[in-house]
């Protein structure tokens, strides 16, 4: 249930309130938006083949897919764990949930959304949950406790209210007309279609976070206990999710929700109880599931990197004073996502931000597909026993074949009138790219540059904790002198003087 719980609790999140208003604009038609609905958890159930190999493997390692690269590509050495580093604090943010916030707690206090608004509002919400979290881990964890429970019965309120409309129970007139000719004005460009692809996914994230922690699941079979819980929660999300849009698609015309944006919760609501206060109320479980999902953030993810011995000032973003919490690692995500909210234009700042955030992962998720193959020809070199959970090899190709469809498609031309920026549609393409290749220049520089310049090499430690838990640290050892040398052998040699 916990496994369950933590899988649930990453999904649920601002995704169903925005990314269902944001795919008709894309792929032009209500069926394909239910199909990119039920596409979405299929390749997640392909990668959840490959992390029950990967995870069967190596049953006591925590960490998941940086672990599971780390094995798969060995060489050259620190690379991943760098990468996985420098990765993690660029894109340790929470710019687009605060965004969708702000759009909704607009929404109900009936104020029209204005850049200048939006921006505002989602500084304040960024400024109040980043203030939570660090100064108290105690009152944060209740928060997210509640707002948790909050995100699944919004979420069932929603399908109950979609069943109603269906049922005639309401004043919407004909709520079946958006499934009528279900597939008129689907669009067969690659860009759009892979964009639609890109943001259902984003929705998804989370089906692996149980995987992260596998390390400390106290079960006879912790592979099996995790992997059941992947199948569960997946499962129910999907379930959820694809409900939650036969609800909206039910109540909302197809033009005002390819028009909605990420405000497809709050027009649903309006169209079922009318614009009184009823359908301002309402959409507070929304702006509240999106403020749960910015208080759990990467901060002691953040913590751990540092700790390794990854980031500069590693003492510094350990530290947990003055008020026993992380404060420096939410000090600094809360400044990337300040720098996010007031640095991409208003209008395209929640597609560009979620675009953004998955392309440099969609590389990871390809690297990791094919280090199980490699991870594989090793073993049987080495003579070693198949894993207990072996992946199917056709989920592992598909698996891979829908991260290169995500990383190649995106910079065919969309069509006119269905790029979801309105500036370059390729330019998170370029800054996800950039993205890592700031991870090389950093791995170039902390491992092999200033250890030549500084003359001393990057060595892995391993020291157990006060627990018993053993955890390892990147440390610089420096070449000893030739001095320094030549005294110890003369001690040696001459141990009376």
């Amino acid at each position: 249930m916990s496994s369950v719980t933590l899988n649930l609790g990453f999904m649920l999140g601002a995704g169903i309130y925005s990314v269902p208003g944001v795919v008709p604009n894309s792929v032009g038609s209500i069926g394909l938006l239910f199909v990119f609905w039920l596409l979405a958890p299929l390749f997640a159930l392909c990668g959840l083949m490959v992390y029950s190999e990967y995870a069967s493997m190596f049953p006591k390692r925590s960490g998941a897919q940086v672990v599971f690269l780390e094995q798969a590509y060995p060489r050259p050495r620190f690379f991943i764990p760098v990468t996985f580093a420098v990765t993690s604090v660029i894109l340790s943010l929470k710019a687009a949930n605060a965004i969708v916030f702000a759009q909704y707690a607009l929404a109900i206090c009936d104020v029209p959304i204005t850049p200048a608004k939006q921006t505002a509002v989602a500084l304040a919400v960024s400024t109040i949950c980043f203030a939570v979290v660090g100064l108290s881990t105690k009152w944060s964890l209740r928060v997210v406790n509640f707002l948790a429970a909050l995100k699944v019965l919004s979420l069932v309120f929603l399908i109950f209210t979609g069943a109603l409309v269906l049922g005639g129970f309401t004043h919407i007139r004909d709520p079946s007309a958006n499934f009528r000719s279900p597939f008129s004005g689907s669009t067969t460009n690659l860009n759009s279609l892979a964009i639609a692809l890109v943001k259902t996914n984003w929705a998804f994230s989370g089906w692996h976070n149980a995987f992260n922690v596998l390390g400390e699941v106290r079960t006879p079979d912790p592979v099996r206990t995790v992997r059941k819980a992947g199948f569960i929660s997946l499962l129910l999300t999907t379930f959820l999710f694809f409900f939650v849009n036969v609800a909206y698609v039910a109540a909302v015309p197809k033009d005002e929700i390819s028009s909605s944006g990420p405000l497809i919760a709050a027009l649903f609501f309006q169209h079922v109880f009318g614009k009184g206060f009823t359908a301002q109320i309402l959409p507070i479980m929304v702006a509240l599931s999106c403020f749960g999902t910015i208080t759990v953030g990467q901060a002691r993810m953040l913590r751990e990197v540092a700790r390794q011995g990854l980031l500069p000032y590693a003492r510094f973003f350990v530290s947990t004073k003055p008020f026993g919490t992380p404060l420096a690692p939410v000090g600094l995500k809360y400044l990337l996502t300040v720098f996010a909210i007031v640095s991409i234009p208003a209008q395209d700042a929640f597609n560009f931000l979620v675009d953004l955030a998955s392309y440099p992962t969609l590389v990871f998720h390809g690297a990791t597909a094919i280090g199980l193959w490699l991870l594989r020809r090793r073993r049987n070199l080495a003579s070693l026993a198949s894993s207990k959970y072996r992946a199917r090899n056709l989920f592992i190709s598909s698996y891979f074949l829908s991260t290169l469809f995500l990383l190649v498609m995106p910079w065919v031309p969309p069509e006119p009138g269905h790029s979801d920026v309105s500036f370059w549609y390729a330019t998170y393409c370029v800054a996800g790219l950039s993205v890592l290749a700031l991870c090389g220049v950093y791995y170039w520089m902390w491992i092999v540059f200033l250890p030549w310049l500084g003359g001393y090499t990057i060595v892995e430690e391993v020291e157990r904790l006060e627990d018993g838990a053993l955890t390892t640290h990147l440390k610089r050892k420096h070449y000893p002198s030739v001095a320094g040398t030549d005294n110890r052998e003369r001690q040696i040699l001459l141990p009376n003087t």
